[in-house]
């Protein structure tokens, strides 16, 4: 089957290429680096290498906590940071600067992927969420190349898809070293598809600390929105929800400053063209300067002030939960202590939000009427709001520890291998 899936993929070729044309034309960045893509490297480190795998930007977010232990436990090592999208790798510059080796994984091609562990020499390479490439895995098993994938997540949805090669993810997942899991479901559903030496860790995001640049890039936003009005955050919104959300805001009237934050940064433009199509005053977040009362929408075109949007923020809906994107990460703004509101689609973060609603964290809604509707009724609620901002720091803080257990995980490994 692997054969096979080899096979699969060298049919495809051509259309790698395309897809890289297609998005280089709303992302230049696409074009860069395409070298890496398949193997062929310009930066090497003359010291031994643990190499993490983060494919964008949420996964990129969540290796914070524990690439910091990593750095404290192994200062002797070079940290590679992978990723698989521009935006991603940005975020790695943002975090890390120049404290880690950042390039793009090969596509999973046997040559390009064996060139990526001859070249690093990795002492131990770690997978985020749910990266089970075959062709990956099996050369790294191959080259006596310890992996483990951590912080591990799958959806049933995705559980599916992997049970149709249910042979070639079987021989992948038993050719890693360990699997840590965020969640019990998450470990059930990799057992079933033949996952062995498996634990449950919780979850990385839980661990990651607002940092206090943001905090107060946060603050000084807020000072920018102004004080006078009421601040509601549309963060990570995906393709159609925006028409969605602007529909029922209008609709219902709209006093409270809407900021609009899209997932994709290739977006930007859309959504701009988007506003001024429906007559809206908006103004751009780039443009770094006080919001005049007579501006309705705020279009957050910015990467990497994530943490500072929810600062500035009254109240906040977690894009890619209205249509069935399956959610983003809303621990982040529960955090900082943001109250929550998401909609019906959460499969990608099934368990943390369902904890975070029992845990009066966030409230979850239908559809968008519903959603501005909640918004306005808890802008209404001082009381709800300040019990919410609570309870959404009480709920992180609940679930921390994650960070720990990969590093055991990491550190029987590593010691297994010499």
């Amino acid at each position: 089957l692997l054969i096979f899936y080899t096979l699969v993929l060298w049919l495809l070729l051509p259309f790698v290429f395309v897809r890289l044309a297609l998005r280089g034309r709303r992302q230049p960045e696409y074009l860069q680096h395409i070298g890496e893509r398949f193997g062929f490297y310009p930066v090497r480190s003359d010291k031994p290498v643990i190499w993490l795998h983060a494919v964008s930007v949420g996964e990129t977010r969540a290796t914070v906590s524990l690439v910091a232990k990593l750095r404290a436990a192994y200062p002797d090592y070079q940290i590679v940071l992978t990723h698989t999208t521009p935006t991603g790798r940005a975020t790695s510059e943002q975090l890390y600067g120049d404290g880690v080796l950042r390039v793009y994984l090969p596509y999973d091609y046997p040559f390009a992927v064996r060139r990526f562990l001859r070249h690093f020499r990795p002492k131990l390479g770690i997978l985020m969420e749910t990266e089970i490439w075959f062709n990956l895995i099996h050369a790294g098993y191959a080259e006596c190349v310890p992996m483990l994938l951590l912080n591990a997540r799958l959806s049933e949805k995705s559980a599916r898809g992997y049970a149709r090669v249910a042979s070639l993810t079987r021989c992948a997942l038993q050719e890693l070293d360990a699997i840590a899991a965020q969640t019990a479901d998450d470990a059930a559903r990799l057992t079933r598809l033949g996952a062995q030496q498996i634990s449950v860790m919780g979850n990385l995001k839980f661990d990651i600390a607002p940092p206090p640049a943001m905090l107060e890039l946060g603050s000084s936003l807020r000072q920018q929105f102004g004080t006078a009005r009421q601040v509601f955050l549309a963060a990570s919104t995906r393709e159609g929800e925006e028409a969605l959300l602007l529909d029922a805001w209008q609709a219902q009237g709209g006093a409270e400053l809407l900021v609009i934050v899209p997932r994709h940064p290739q977006r930007f433009t859309e959504i701009a063209d988007m506003l001024a199509k429906r007559g809206l005053r908006y103004q751009r977040r780039s443009e770094n300067r006080e919001v005049p009362a007579k501006v309705q929408v705020v279009l957050g075109d910015s990467m990497g002030e994530m943490f500072a949007y929810y600062v500035a923020a009254d109240i906040a809906y977690i894009g890619g939960s209205l249509l069935p994107f399956g959610g983003q990460n809303l621990i982040e703004a529960c955090a900082v202590g943001t109250p929550v509101l998401i909609g019906p689609h959460t499969y990608n973060f099934a368990d943390a939000t369902r904890v975070a609603v029992e845990a009066g964290a966030a409230v979850q809604v239908n559809d968008a009427a519903g959603l501005i509707q909640a918004v306005q009724k808890l802008l209404n609620d001082a009381s709800a709001l300040a019990a919410m901002r609570s309870q959404g720091v009480q709920f992180v803080s609940a679930y921390q520890g994650a960070t720990d257990k990969a590093m055991a995980v990491i550190g029987k490994v590593l010691s297994s291998r010499g």
